[in-house]
């Protein structure tokens, strides 16, 4: 579920991990009681249609009802001082929090478990992006830690297989490997292809639809966000955070650059005016 119009409000529920990217004004509004759902918060940048709806979530769990015992933790970008700055005053005006409130600076490099069954997981892990110079951005990749068979392996029967494992361990036969399930880029341009390299789905902001309308160096066209999944062979495209200046052509101006890009892939979008939910 992903609300997103540029320069307002932007934030992401993603409902498999219980975890919201970003939470722009009206996140808990919109979300209801689901608010009490969320886990974790994973904050791209400090601006404000990016954190404005963070002290709305805080209260939300605070007062309406719902389960006030369940924790909820907070991630940012370390050395983002708009975020901290906000934090500490939503602190300060919430002295007697019901429920447990971590906040968290995250450093690049840095890996949160989001699930865990048996051997395998889904993690986060930030990557840093460019957006303005005066504030450290992050974009996000959630991973899916698998295991497989050895090559040596593949050719066996089940029967085979099992003997193996009754023989020398699991652990001797197979060999870990992560999937890359989801990419965000938050406000940012085109980000690397490394970073998008095989995710199944790239959720990447298009601010401008026309490049005749860029002005400096701070976001992404939706021609150059095609032509970055292209490059990194993504599954599938989430265009979000798109100009208001769009409202009434959005659909005509992306399907202009898909035809322009040649790019086969499915390219969804979040329309300025409406939540987008994933079928």
């Amino acid at each position: 579920m992903i609300s997103s119009k540029a320069l307002y409000s932007t934030w992401m529920y993603y409902s498999p991990d219980r975890m919201l990217i970003d939470c722009g004004e009206g996140a808990s509004t919109y979300l209801g009681n689901k608010a009490f759902a969320v886990k974790r918060v994973f904050i791209t940048h400090g601006h404000a249609d990016h954190i404005a709806g963070l002290w709305g979530l805080v209260n939300t769990r605070n007062n309406a009802m719902g389960d006030k015992e369940k924790a909820l933790e907070i991630y940012y970008p370390k050395g983002g001082k708009s975020v901290e700055e906000f934090l500490d005053f939503i602190l300060r005006v919430n002295s007697d929090l019901k429920y447990n409130l971590t906040i968290k600076p995250l450093e690049l490099g840095e890996e949160i478990v989001l699930h865990r069954t048996g051997s395998a997981q889904r993690v986060i892990r930030p990557f840093r992006t460019h957006h303005t110079v005066s504030e450290i951005s992050f974009g996000y990749n959630i991973y899916e830690k698998r295991k497989k068979l050895k090559e040596e392996y593949r050719s066996l029967s089940q029967k085979e297989i099992m003997e193996l494992v009754k023989e020398v361990g699991r652990e001797k036969i197979t060999l870990e490997y992560e999937h890359k399930i989801l990419t965000v880029s938050g406000d940012a341009t085109p980000i690397k292809v490394e970073n998008a390299w095989e995710t199944d789905v790239l959720v990447h902001e298009a601010t401008f639809l026309d490049e005749g309308d860029r002005k400096g160096n701070n976001h992404s066209s939706v021609k150059e966000v095609l032509e970055l999944a292209k490059k990194a062979h993504v599954k599938s495209v989430i265009l979000y955070h798109i100009s208001t200046r769009y409202e009434r052509k959005v659909k005509r101006l992306i399907n202009k650059a898909i035809e322009e890009v040649n790019i086969e892939i499915p390219v969804m979008y979040v329309h300025p005016s409406r939540i987008f939910t994933m079928n």
